[in-house]
């Protein structure tokens, strides 16, 4: 009777010994796992922020195959050009060099750099050089004329890429442009092409054009 009772005695002392141990050991996988969870998930990047990202990125950014000739460095850069007002900053790039000096005789050097939150569609050298030689004398050589046509590519406010997908727009010379387009491809009043959209200047946003706009 007494051999009984000690061998239920003993079994009892060895099962209360051995329970903390396997549940600590039990409780220890747990907060292992735990544990790996949380580092997985807090080192693993948000998706939807990633893409969001992304997509602030490239509205932000300047865009279109001519871009590319834009310089990197210096006045003539984007960041150069986004220091000074629009007429200046277009100065400083050498496609534009016939549209600036169709600005400077026409007058509107001061116009355009005093002009606040514009957008200016800018022909460039290249979208002059489609108009015969004879007319685009006759036009460089009648102020209003000029005038005319170089306030058509201004409008009265910053333009943003997704403003253009189907837009219409008071210039400066009182009749509106109009724009299609989606994402990187946009076209003004369906002939000129934007080859480099959304550059920033201190006063204005710049869509580079490959064609010359004339008012109706």
């Amino acid at each position: 009777m007494n051999a009984l009772r000690f061998r239920r005695a003993t079994i009892a002392v060895t099962a209360a010994a051995v329970l903390p141990f396997a549940l600590s050991a039990c409780g220890g996988d747990d907060n292992k796992k735990e544990s790996s969870s949380s580092s997985s998930e807090a080192a693993a990047p948000p998706a939807a922020q990633s893409s969001a990202g992304g997509d602030a990125s490239m509205t932000d950014k300047p865009f279109g195959s001519a871009c590319a000739s834009v310089p990197k460095d210096g006045a003539g850069s984007f960041d150069g050009m986004a220091k000074d007002p629009v007429a200046t900053a277009a100065s400083n790039n050498p496609a534009l060099s016939t549209l600036v000096a169709a600005v400077k005789k026409a007058g509107l050097v001061d116009t355009l750099n005093n002009a606040q939150n514009i957008t200016v569609f800018a022909p460039t050298n290249d979208a002059f050089a489609k108009i015969p030689k004879a007319d685009l004398d006759k036009v460089l050589n009648d102020k209003a004329m000029l005038t005319k046509i170089l306030t058509y590519h201004v409008v009265g406010q910053k333009l943003a890429p997704k403003q253009l997908e189907n837009g219409s727009f008071d210039t400066l010379e009182k009749s509106k442009v109009t724009t299609t387009g989606s994402g990187t491809e946009y076209k003004v009043n369906d002939s000129a092409n934007v080859v480099c959209g959304n550059v920033p200047t201190a006063n204005a946003t710049v869509y580079i054009i490959d064609s010359v706009l004339m008012p109706k």
